[in-house]
């Protein structure tokens, strides 16, 4: 699995509460792209509409070498995804305060390339300071107890 663009944001500024793998419906010279100039997902989330999953704000840049089938970088694209898992993405997106947010891209064992989108509550600032103040009591204790160990 080669990863083509990551997501560090969400995991900071949301809960991720379910994971999904999602193929994209990509022009040719998207895949070009994505294989040579790779693309940025910090802005993107993805919407339902109609009963289909789409992704917007994703920026792939376009293909350099193509002069005939340019696409605009950050066209709406569609997420494939299986029907049941799109019904249940409806009924969880239609609570207050879920969103679809997509984590890495990513080309799989096939050369295909997929889209790992994440089920979302967004996480409120004291949440983030509370976290933030977690990790580094970790980090602390982690580093005592190796000097802890060392001295033994």
């Amino acid at each position: 699995m080669k990863i083509i663009a990551t997501n560090r944001k969400a995991r900071r500024d949301y809960e991720i509460l379910e994971t999904y793998e999602a193929g994209i419906e990509l022009k040719g010279t998207e895949v070009k792209s994505l294989r040579t100039r790779g693309c940025s997902i910090e802005e993107a989330f993805a919407r339902i509409d109609g009963g289909e999953i789409f992704a917007y704000n994703l920026n792939i840049p376009e293909y350099e070498k193509s002069f005939y089938f340019r696409s605009s970088p950050k066209r709406i694209r569609k997420l494939l995804l299986h029907k049941r898992e799109i019904k249940r993405l409806i009924g969880l997106t239609t609570q207050k305060g879920l969103t679809l947010i997509p984590l890495k891209i990513y080309f799989n064992d096939n050369n295909l390339v997929k889209i790992e989108i994440s089920l979302a509550k967004g996480k409120l600032l004291h949440d983030k300071r509370r976290k933030i103040r977690e990790d580094i009591a970790d980090r602390e204790t982690r580093r005592e107890l190796k000097k802890f160990n060392k001295a033994r």
